[in-house]
């Protein structure tokens, strides 16, 4: 069974509500829509407090090559512009809404109808999905149109598709899967197609039997579309791990994906893709998975972007008692709230609602020398001598150990068992390595 290299675990999976379809939230009575959801530049406002808006409306404007707009998923008035806190804690600029019905740009074609027919060229698609707003949607945020840009000198021959879902809990993906299949394969056609590639896989873990059935049946229907079942292994996801796991190409350290001759999306962006050139839907909306071992009933909700983080909540019977982190994305790389007074972004997969128990970091002991961070590493560092380094403050050779390889995946953490707080000492590392990075080269 295809699968990376080195390193890796292999955690529950925890899939509690994989069989849940995905339902509808109400729409909320106010939205706020972050500004910037995205890496690269910042975008700029181009409306103001009294403005009608319509749902598809742009609300933002970026002309930068790494950057992306942002459309309204409400129709409404503009009741403010003001900072907020977002998930993470940092004050950002957001666009609040009060919402008004739910009338739409009558340029989306809001139709069941089914369309395979490609009719833009591959420079168009790149345009169009920079107009739509489409960005990564495995956690990044990376402007798409920027990964399909591929720069002079450098080819594309592999589109790789991550429809892995490694993360413990996460099933909006699956759910995405299952009921939107042909939509997402020719999300992938058009990716082929801007990329200029013949070949592309989609990658799917063996714990999702069903969805790799249904893709294999649709694999006979598209030409240059394999799809590759992959042992269960975390994080298989990860976009170096999946490309060795698929075609044994091992990314160099310092270098991206392309210079192997990939490119990695995920499965959500190939639908959302489908969505703004097919039916010229800008991406507004998408699947979050609200579950944790003390929800009553786990739930995938099809969610508007700037919905508030309590409506969903609310939707499956508030928060249970005992609970003591709300992370957004999975346990493994996801980050708790700041606080619940935010709002759904582009890039929030899931709700994880941890009990303290589940919550409780055990004491550290000290490092032992055991190796089992050595083992469970997928970039082959050393986490105990990276995170000895950090507290030592020697960040010119945390740089020289390559820390700025580190994915954050967390699997030194989870296999420590002297408890010792891996990542977050890493992460620490890793932005003060940046920072030294930045003076030494202005220093030159």
């Amino acid at each position: 069974m295809k699968t990376f290299k080195i390193g890796g675990i292999h955690p529950n999976d925890y899939k509690l509500n994989a069989e849940a379809p995905a339902k509808d939230l109400a729409l909320p009575k106010q939205g706020i829509v972050f500004v910037n959801q995205h890496l690269g530049a910042p975008s700029k406002s181009i409306v103001q407090k009294g403005d009608k808006v319509k749902v598809g409306q742009l609300l933002t404007q970026n002309n930068a090559f790494i950057g992306s707009n942002v459309h309204s998923p409400y129709s409404g008035t503009v009741s403010k512009i003001d900072m907020v806190y977002d998930a993470s804690g940092y004050r950002k600029e957001a666009i609040f809404i009060d919402v008004e019905g739910d009338e739409w740009l009558d340029s989306i074609d809001r139709s069941d109808t089914i369309c395979r027919d490609i009719a833009l060229s591959g420079e168009e698609i790149i345009a169009k999905i920079k107009e739509m707003g489409i960005v990564g949607l495995g956690g990044a945020c990376f402007p798409t149109q920027v990964k399909l840009s591929v720069p002079e000198g450098k080819k594309a021959e592999y589109l790789i598709i991550n429809a892995v879902e490694c993360e413990p809990y996460l099933t909006d993906d699956y759910q995405l899967m299952v009921n939107n299949g042909e939509q997402c394969f020719i999300g992938v056609s058009i990716l082929k197609k801007a990329l200029n590639v013949s070949k592309a896989y989609i990658g799917i873990e063996i714990n999702k039997p069903k969805a790799i059935a249904i893709f294999q049946e649709l694999a006979k229907t598209f030409d240059g579309i394999d799809v590759e079942p992959l042992k269960m292994k975390y994080p298989q996801g990860a976009e170096k791990q999946l490309i060795y796991a698929i075609t044994g190409r091992e990314v160099p350290s310092g270098k991206l994906p392309v210079d192997v001759g990939c490119v990695v999306c995920n499965i959500g962006t190939a639908f959302a893709v489908y969505e703004a050139v097919q039916k010229n839907k800008p991406l507004f909306e998408r699947t979050v998975t609200v579950t944790g071992n003390t929800v009553k009933e786990p739930t995938n909700f099809n969610v508007r972007v700037g919905t508030p983080i309590s409506n969903i909540l609310d939707a499956v019977g508030g928060i249970p008692e005992g609970v003591d982190k709300i992370v957004s994305g999975g346990p493994m790389m996801g980050k708790a709230l700041f606080t619940t007074d935010t709002a759904v972004v582009k890039g929030m997969s899931a709700l994880l609602l941890i009990d303290q128990n589940e919550s409780k970091r055990s004491k550290d002991v000290g490092c032992i020398r055991c190796s089992e961070c050595l083992k469970a590493c997928p970039m082959g560092l050393q986490p105990y001598l990276l995170s000895a380094l950090v507290e030592n403050e020697n960040t010119e050779q945390l740089y020289h150990e390559n820390i700025l390889d580190c994915i954050e995946c967390g699997c030194c953490l989870y296999s420590c068992p002297a408890h010792r707080p891996l990542l977050d000492l890493v992460r620490l590392g890793k932005f003060n390595t940046r920072i030294w990075v930045t003076q030494n080269s202005n220093n030159k």
